[in-house]
């Protein structure tokens, strides 16, 4: 956020809520802000992570349900809507990191088009020259999503791979050389930050239903308020926003 302060949020915990697996996800596609559907697969996730997000308390009759308007997000935050009841909101700055050129191209197709860019991407410095958008500027506007929530308990943000690190990254107030401390998100799992005391804490990242695992078998643990060690495992190889290098890519994007 380039130092510019936090906007104030009315609401004290934030659950940020990764979209499904879309066929570009399994063919390992830059998505950006074009549009495809859960596949087959989404779909499972999103309705089998529904009723673990519910066990983890967030679906009181006052609380906040928001996603990203891309169809993706909207399938997904549909599972929890329907099985909680809660009315959706959507918003258009909560989609994804604009890629510019790459979107809708592999890996491979990025590197035989643009060589110097993807081995800038590789290398972990700015792409100029791609178009779309950087860290700071989806960090700004999903943040102003967050500030425009009515006062809640608790929100489930449904969003996407890179637009949920860079506000993670900016409520955390971590700097840009800090960028890869935090792993990224798998298809259809979650983090959640807490403000306490006028900051805000990550209390769980990339939590989730590893795949293959029944339905409610993969709890957070609540013993100690939902503050709860890290879990960046389970996430399967997807491409989502193109900001996290290929040598990566096995923890998601």
């Amino acid at each position: 956020m380039s130092g510019r302060p936090l906007p104030d949020i009315a609401v004290p915990r934030l659950v940020l809520w990764r979209h499904g697996r879309t066929a570009w996800n399994a063919a390992g596609r830059f998505q950006g802000q074009l549009d495809p559907p859960l596949d087959a697969t989404g779909h499972q996730q999103a309705r089998e992570t529904a009723p673990l997000l519910a066990a983890a308390g967030v679906g009181a009759a006052d609380s906040v349900l928001v996603s990203s308007d891309l169809v993706r997000a909207v399938q997904t935050a549909t599972a929890l809507g329907d099985l909680l009841g809660l009315p959706l909101r959507c918003d258009e700055r909560l989609r994804e990191n604009g890629l510019g050129s790459w979107e809708g191209l592999t890996r491979d197709e990025v590197a035989e088009r643009f060589p110097d860019q993807f081995a800038d991407w590789m290398a972990g410095r700015p792409v100029p020259g791609r178009g779309g958008e950087q860290p700071p500027e989806v960090a700004a506007r999903a943040l102003a999503a967050l500030a425009d929530l009515p006062p809640a308990p608790v929100a489930v943000v449904v969003t996407h791979g890179g637009t949920s690190l860079r506000m993670i990254e900016a409520l955390l107030e971590l700097g840009s050389q800090q960028r890869r401390v935090l792993g990224p998100l798998g298809n259809c799992r979650w983090s959640e930050l807490r403000s306490r005391d006028g900051r805000w804490r990550l209390t769980q990242h990339n939590t989730g239903l590893p795949p293959g695992t029944a339905t409610g078998s993969v709890l957070p643990d609540r013993r100690s308020g939902g503050d709860v060690g890290v879990d960046v495992g389970g996430a399967p190889a997807t491409v989502d926003d193109g900001t996290a290098p290929a040598q990566d890519a096995d923890a998601s994007s």
